[in-house]
């Protein structure tokens, strides 16, 4: 293995849920600056986010629980406008959320052909 599980939920799990989440929050009606502000990011990178320039390697919406998390995480957002720090943590808890049931065990092994996703239970065992 010579991605490990970390390098996965950073790289791409992670950007990906938080892809996801400025999605929804747009369809909600925040404005892009809105989106921005909240994240502690500049508009042009929820821009990117929204062309899917940025965490769109990994399909989370077809995930029904994540998907179900993120959009009740885009309704606390809404009506209470958290801080970065707070969005941070709540992304962090859905990404091990979805490394612990191993939704992103097939992923990693197209990145890293070492890994035999039959035999690592590393995110299983850690988070599940």
């Amino acid at each position: 293995m010579k991605t490990n599980a970390f390098d996965v939920a950073s790289r791409y799990v992670y950007p990906a849920l938080r892809r996801r989440l400025v999605e929804i929050l747009r369809w909600k009606g925040l404005k892009q600056t809105e989106i921005a502000e909240l994240f502690h990011i500049t508009q042009s990178a929820v821009s990117r986010y929204l062309r899917e320039e940025r965490g769109a390697l990994v399909d989370v919406s077809s995930l029904p629980d994540i998907e179900e998390k993120l959009r009740s995480l885009a309704e606390e957002i809404v009506e209470k406008r958290p801080d970065e720090y707070w969005i941070h943590a709540r992304l962090v808890e859905i990404t091990l959320y979805g490394l612990g049931r191993g939704y992103f065990c097939q992923f990693h092994a197209l990145i890293d052909p070492e890994l035999n996703p039959s035999e690592c239970r590393v995110c299983l065992e850690l988070f599940g």
